[in-house]
């Protein structure tokens, strides 16, 4: 291909070039995109504001929250559950109240029709081998059947007979609070807080988040990153990598902070984000989905 060749538009050919590049500009298409290193977030960032964690806690699935943000979290979501059963509760005494009204207008209406039916009986006494008096008395129940037919509206069109909107019924809403990230139920006494070791103690924060290695394994003092798998451990909250949990950890399963007995589950692995190389098992691949146009 010369230099010009993607340019060029006289060719016969419609390549696959000018096809990418008219469909980001035609509005159609599914486009695809790869994400950077840039737009992927670092392991010790919080999963809510995406900023390194001041005071870090990690859930039983691994992802690291700011403290304040994750519990602020919560508050709004308890919140929202309390006014939506506030409205459900509303719905359901609206509901009541409307059940026992149809129930009262039920019995008056029975009580109205047996009423009607009490006047048309005939006081005075008739001829059993009668025939007019077998008609005479089947003839005001047969007029009043008559009456109740009349009555009913076949037409659609007829004002009193068309569809209203009715307000959405609610249902019970669930009062559990579940996890932003990985959709699981999540409860204030299962946050663990999180000790990350500093490269260097001397140094302050808004230094500490300047630099790219931050923390170091509470053991090997190997760098921690991305591209590191590391784990919390959950009786001293020490961030270790794995490669340390599985030669040196679960040799005893003891923690080495504080020499407590360690199980599978005190064993947590911190989820983070990728590398921005294939390899890291990330998805790095953002989709668009947009209308498509078929011939």
């Amino acid at each position: 291909m010369t230099r010009h060749g993607k340019n060029c538009t006289a060719g016969a050919v419609y390549t696959y070039y000018e096809k990418k590049k008219d469909t980001a500009v035609s509005g159609y298409g599914t486009q695809s995109l790869r994400l950077s290193k840039d737009a992927i977030k670092d392991f010790d960032c919080c999963c809510l504001s995406l900023q390194p964690c001041k005071n870090p806690i990690i859930t039983p699935d691994g992802y690291i929250y700011e403290k304040e943000a994750i519990l602020e979290y919560i508050l709004h979501q308890k919140t929202e559950i309390a006014k939506k059963m506030k409205a459900y509760e509303k719905q359901k005494n609206v509901k009541k109240v409307e059940l026992a009204e149809l129930a009262k207008a039920e019995k008056e209406s029975k009580v109205k029709a047996f009423l009607e039916k009490e006047l048309t009986i005939v006081s005075k006494p008739l001829n059993p081998f009668s025939s007019r008096g077998g008609e005479s008395q089947a003839g005001p129940s047969t007029q009043a059947s008559q009456q109740e037919h009349d009555k009913q509206l076949p037409s659609f069109w007829i004002p009193s007979l068309t569809p209203e909107a009715k307000a959405s019924t609610l249902s019970k809403p669930d009062k559990t609070v579940y996890c932003p990230m990985s959709g699981r139920p999540l409860k204030m006494k299962d946050l663990i807080p999180v000790k990350f070791l500093p490269v260097d103690e001397k140094l302050e924060r808004v230094q500490l988040i300047t630099k790219q290695e931050r923390y170091i394994c509470a053991v090997t003092h190997d760098a921690l990153g991305n591209s590191v798998p590391c784990a919390v451990l959950r009786p001293s909250g020490a961030v270790v990598t794995m490669e340390c949990v599985e030669k040196l950890i679960k040799q005893d399963m003891v923690d080495p902070i504080n020499g407590v007995k360690l199980a599978e589950k005190d064993i947590i692995a911190i989820q983070r984000g990728g590398t921005g190389f294939a390899g890291s098992g990330v998805k790095l691949e953002a989709k668009e989905s947009r209308p498509v146009m078929q011939a």
